[in-house]
């Protein structure tokens, strides 16, 4: 982030503030990996960068502090968040048991129409660009998002707060880091297929191991990468 992005204040009819704006490129580029993680986050810097005053900039670096993207680290500062081997590990058993029970509980409360939205989700991202050259799988988030809609559609509120609030942000940096493994974008997609299918049969128990095995799969590939990652820097759908 070199170029000075100059940030004008929004239309009457549009609801982002100023400090939304820079909230949602931050994010956008932590989790893409564009401010890479452990990075120092430098308020003067990104005030420059992206045209705005501090009290904007704070209000979203609290916002993601919130959201766990971004710690405070005693005597160093705001840093984006860098997990450790184990970290990452024991964050994608919590999704494996959770998403699994998702998958069982959306098995029995969405309704067709659901289901069929989640097919055509499915459809969008085959005829994504990087998902058809190979190199990576569709990462929009929320609605667009095939994870985030089994667990909407599970009806538990409390998975939701954790797998789409809490947790959301973080998992989603580390899939789309580690989304381009060759090879896994297709079998990605051919495992959320086999979990759709289980969820439309309405077979609880079988969707909840496809989705278990599908995020053991990812959790594995992490672990395949991690020890040349962490060496290379001294520290996908996946």
């Amino acid at each position: 982030m070199t170029e000075a992005t100059l940030i004008t204040l929004p239309s009457s009819d549009e609801a982002e503030t100023i400090a939304e704006h820079v909230f949602r490129r931050l994010q956008a580029a932590i989790v893409r990996g564009d401010i890479a993680p452990g990075s120092k986050i430098s308020e003067p810097e990104l005030a420059r960068t992206h045209g705005v005053s501090r009290g904007p900039l704070r209000e979203a670096i609290h916002r993601l502090e919130g959201q766990r993207l971004v710690v405070r680290v005693p005597h160093v500062g705001a840093r984006v968040v860098s997990l450790s081997h184990q970290q990452l590990i024991e964050l994608y058993q919590i999704r494996e048991s959770l998403e699994g029970m998702a998958c069982r509980l959306a098995a029995a409360r969405m309704s067709t129409a659901q289901i069929d939205e989640l097919r055509q989700v499915l459809d969008t991202h085959e005829r994504d660009e990087a998902f058809q050259a190979g190199v990576g799988y569709y990462q929009q988030e929320g609605d667009h998002d095939f994870h985030y809609r089994i667990i909407q559609g599970s009806g538990n509120r409390t998975l939701s707060e954790l797998l789409c609030e809490e947790l959301y942000q973080r998992v989603r940096m580390y899939r789309i880091q580690f989304s381009a493994t060759p090879h896994r974008p297709h079998q990605a997609f051919a495992e959320h297929h086999r979990i759709l299918d289980a969820i439309a049969e309405r077979d609880g128990e079988l969707a909840e191991l496809l989705m278990r095995r599908h995020i053991a799969a990812s959790r594995r590939n992490i672990e395949r990468q991690l020890p040349s990652t962490e060496q290379n820097n001294n520290g996908g759908e996946v």
